[in-house]
């Protein structure tokens, strides 16, 4: 279980080194001293409402023991990750927090909390890990009388295992390490890597429609799923595991990406491989971020993409050499070698291959390579792609950091065809600067590809300022709307793989139309007629935090 208070565990933070603090006294100026968090005892927290007659029947579903309403337990599952999160989770100004948290031990008790809860009009809401940064678990009521949080961490368990077939069967709540943990017994592995791999479920990836950082070689997780079961308030759905079906509509799509709002996913059924022998990942620098993008299209589409195929434009990789310690001896000479190799303003790119033996991985690396020359990229050896490989979970982490020091650091995605990249690219990033500097917290922006398709590719970007002290969520609602309102509008996705949840709703009509929300809700009124499951996400928005008001 995650610290309440920020990303993952303690143990693994470390200060901003002395190049990146530079780097953002240059940016955004001078870091303000550091606050720590608030005491958990003074977390805001509004009283339990959860009926009596109602809390009799779920302790008969699930046992005293595992329905809670103890201070940690809410506070814990009173928010997701994202920054609007941790902003509040720090000052302890919660604006909710569920009336109690159920912790069911099969799918059965799931559908009997379902039906205690539709019944009573009190609002579920399925909890995995807790990782969402898009608002997806935070407990809003809507107009439901409270709001149980329904967390999945009893159903963690590997079901079955099809080394015929490579498929395996997991329960929804089962954690990633303990996943791959439990494949490895079999020689088996998912290769599903999130950034959040370390704290989400199988469950949450599903209903998020997640992608892993090796999944330009392994898949994303919808092209992984090949069944899965699904508890609503009308009843179960459970399809079947085949390799494909022309049965009409697939109805695994409709709950792949459901975000909890149609029901909750109790068990799925995966996709596996025989797990690699041999692993290799090394870095890349390319001369610029369109030469970069040019090379990557051109590997994915001559179906030579590395497994791990991640480029950085020019302002990630001058971040990620400050964080790495760009005031070094070392660094300053990587530096002037590309300088001198024509890369001034260098690209650094991470590639990564994954095999059976050294001559599968060899083969591969040697015609990615061929491309990647082709385009001007230059070999940096296997130094720089270990240390990433090694800090890959790292992130989050360093976020806590910043956010300690009065900083604004959040991320969003999106993706687009070849064609549309560069346009978006540019549209993005000029709408959070021009968003931020208007509020006087001139940011830095940088971004990377981190997925490849034949037909496009993801951008991440994640962007920094120094906080607007005592509007701190509007000033991140004026950054998200007009990143949000720039994607809409130059033809990109409102999500990669984070989802829709809370942060996104608004803007999903403009991506699906007004006749695709009308069918998702209709959907909803079948499985969940009264309106219970999850509300304010994917569909109906709730007002954003920070949101001027109507």
């Amino acid at each position: 279980m995650m610290r309440w208070w920020g990303w993952g565990e303690d143990g693994h933070d470390e200060p901003l080194p002395p190049g990146a603090q530079a780097l953002l006294r240059a940016e955004v100026g001078e870091l303000g001293p550091r606050r720590d968090h608030v005491a958990l005892d003074d977390v805001a927290l509004p009283e339990a409402r959860l009926p009596a007659e109602l809390r009799e029947r779920l302790v008969a579903i699930v046992g005293a023991e595992h329905l809670r309403d103890d201070r940690i337990t809410r506070v814990r599952h009173a928010a997701g990750r994202g920054y609007a999160d941790l902003v509040r989770l720090r000052a302890g100004t919660l604006a909710g927090a569920p009336d109690a948290v159920a912790f069911p031990a099969s799918a059965e008790q799931v559908a009997a909390l379902l039906r205690a809860c539709s019944e009573a009009r009190v609002a579920v809401v399925p909890f995995g890990g807790g990782t969402s940064v898009v608002g997806g678990v935070e407990p809003l009521r809507g107009d439901c009388a409270a709001v149980l949080t329904l967390s999945l961490a009893r159903l963690d368990k590997l079901v079955a295992v099809d080394a015929a077939s490579l498929t395996a069967t997991f329960e929804a709540g089962m954690l990633g390490p303990a996943l791959e943990d439990a494949l490895r017994e079999h020689g088996l592995t998912l290769g599903h890597f999130p950034q959040s791999f370390e704290h989400s479920t199988v469950g949450g990836w599903v209903a998020t429609r997640s992608a892993g950082q090796a999944s330009t070689g392994y898949g994303r997780i919808d092209a992984l799923v090949v069944g899965l079961r699904a508890v609503t308030p009308s009843g179960e759905i459970a399809t079947r595991t085949l390799p494909a079906s022309a049965a009409g509509p697939s109805l695994r799509e409709l709950l792949v990406g459901s975000e909890g709002a149609l029901g909750v996913i109790v068990e799925v059924t995966l996709r596996v491989r025989p797990r690699p022998a041999v692993r290799r990942y090394e870095a890349f620098s390319l001369p610029s971020f369109e030469a970069g993008a040019d090379a990557f299209r051109a590997l994915v589409q001559a179906g030579a993409a590395p497994d791990v195929s991640r480029l950085s434009d020019e302002q990630e990789t001058r971040v990620s050499l400050a964080l790495a310690g760009g005031d070094t001896l070392q660094a300053k000479a990587l530096r002037g070698y590309l300088s001198a190799r024509g890369h001034a303003r260098p690209c650094l790119s991470i590639c990564g291959w994954e095999g059976a033996s050294e001559h599968d991985v060899r083969a591969r690396r040697t015609a990615a390579v061929r491309v990647l020359r082709a385009h001007g990229a230059v070999a940096l050896g296997t130094g720089i792609g270990g240390a990433w490989e090694h800090g890959r979970y790292h992130a989050p982490y360093l976020r806590d950091e910043l956010l300690a020091h009065g900083v604004l650091v959040e991320t969003l995605e999106t993706a687009a065809t070849w064609s549309g990249l560069g346009a978006l690219y540019d549209a993005v990033g000029a709408a959070i600067d021009g968003a931020l500097r208007e509020r006087g917290t001139a940011p830095v922006v940088w971004c990377h590809v981190s997925h490849l398709y034949r037909a496009g590719a993801s951008l991440y970007f994640t962007f920094a300022a120094r906080q607007q002290e005592g509007a701190e969520l509007e000033q991140w609602h004026a950054a998200k709307a007009a990143a949000n309102d720039a994607i809409v509008a130059h033809g990109g996705t409102l999500s990669h793989h984070h989802a829709i949840g809370r942060d996104h709703a608004a803007w999903l009509p403009g991506e699906v139309g007004p006749l695709g929300v009308a069918l998702l809700r209709a959907a909803k009124a079948t499985l969940d007629p009264v309106g219970v499951m999850n509300p304010g996400k994917l569909l109906d928005p709730a007002p954003l935090p920070g949101a001027p008001a109507a």
